[in-house]
């Protein structure tokens, strides 16, 4: 079983991060999981915190000369605004800075904040502050990339790119190759494959900041390369969409997902929505008219690309706050403020691979598992040539 877990708050010392359940024996590239990170930090109308972090992952477990060992993966990644915060979130009580604490006493609506606080009876919200933060989706950005490591051994990918922010929407459909180069870019604006659909997006995020406002958007995750058979129909929670839709749903300020073409389809007869059946005899193997269903049938791959996609609703923390209360007086107060994003959609997009790649990685190695990576690929071969011969 391929599980993780994340530690850390936004203004602490570090974000921490374990993987457990990987082969041993898969190549590991620091310079490729610090890539994975820096392109969560890119994008047009990020916000300060991008100014300080230059995020870069220290791998201090389970990796050595370059493989995977087997063993739990442990990595961290420091927080270099730490160094701002040291007096105001301490660890111990006596290390605090008098006069230095920053509560968080005005929550702000469409955050964890006053939820949080009821659920953990704090008197204010900075704690909950502290960890709903999706300054804790780097520590997801570096686990999705051991993932990406492990299924790119076996011609699997995975990206994304942006088509909607606010009311600007891509209209037409993106092909994996415009998809590849797009990420391969070293400047990042908005993440769209249509140039002409991506500077009326950046009007859109202009539109937000100049009004003290935030926008959202929709970010799509193509994975390419999979095999069928991943997943199963047999219980409810083994159903591939339904784990993909939890992992996409989990990232912070996502409000819906989208498997293929689910909102059209909805709207269609069924005639015009399920994906024809072919046969290609010279390749010995099936093919599809479409791929609306977006790679995913009875929660089971079927070969073709996995189409997902989030749908991301604006930052909580407005410039121009929104009507809150004060919980020490009870009285009604203007929300608070905490240095903020405007647009986050192509961040997002990143985040959202991570969280695939890493859900597919655990049903790939539930199909075919192996203590070491050559086990592994003996199995998925093996697996292959059933399909072929089917």
């Amino acid at each position: 079983m391929l599980r993780f877990e994340t530690a850390g708050e936004s203004h602490g010392e570090c974000l921490v991060a374990t993987l457990t359940g990987l082969p041993a024996g898969i190549p590991v590239s620091v310079e490729f999981i610090d890539r994975q990170l820096w392109r969560r930090q890119q994008g047009y109308g990020r916000g300060g915190r991008m100014k300080i972090e230059s995020d870069h992952v220290q791998i201090v477990s389970g990796v050595r000369h370059s493989q995977t060992i087997g063993s739990p993966v442990a990595l961290i990644i420091d927080n270099r605004d730490w160094k701002n915060w040291t007096g105001i979130l301490p660890v111990e009580a006596k290390d605090a800075e008098p006069g230095k604490s920053k509560p968080v006493q005005r929550p702000r609506p469409g955050h964890a904040d006053l939820a949080g606080a009821l659920k953990y009876n704090f008197p204010e919200a900075r704690y909950i502050l502290e960890r709903a933060s999706a300054r804790e989706t780097t520590a997801r950005v570096a686990l999705g990339a051991f993932a990406k490591l492990l299924l790119r051994e076996f011609g699997i990918e995975i990206l994304s790119h942006v088509i909607g922010v606010g009311p600007v929407r891509l209209q037409r459909a993106a092909a994996w190759d415009e998809i590849a180069a797009l990420n391969e870019r070293d400047e990042v604006l908005l993440n769209c494959v249509d140039p002409e659909a991506e500077a009326r997006m950046k009007e859109a995020v202009d539109h937000a900041y100049r009004t003290g406002d935030t926008v959202g958007g929709i970010f799509e995750v193509v994975a390419h390369g999979l095999p069928p058979g991943l997943g199963s129909h047999i219980a409810w929670d083994t159903r591939l969409d339904g784990r993909l839709a939890q992992a996409i749903v989990s990232i912070q300020a996502v409000k819906g997902v989208e498997v293929g073409f689910a909102e059209e389809g909805a709207m269609s007869y069924g005639s015009a929505v399920q994906d024809t059946i072919r046969y290609d005899k010279s390749a010995r193997e099936f093919e599809r008219g479409s791929n609306r269903a977006g790679g995913l049938e009875g929660g089971i791959t079927n070969g073709q690309d996995v189409v997902v996609r989030g749908f991301l609703k604006p930052i909580s923390t407005l410039r121009r706050p929104l009507e809150s209360v004060d919980l020490p007086t009870r009285e009604p107060a203007l929300a608070a403020y905490e240095r903020s994003d405007v647009a986050v959609i192509p961040a997002a997009g990143v985040i959202g691979e991570a969280m695939v790649a890493l859900v597919l990685a655990q049903a790939f190695l539930e199909k075919f598992g192996g203590d070491s990576l050559g086990e592994t690929r003996r199995n998925f071969d093996g697996y292959i040539a059933q399909v072929k011969q089917f």
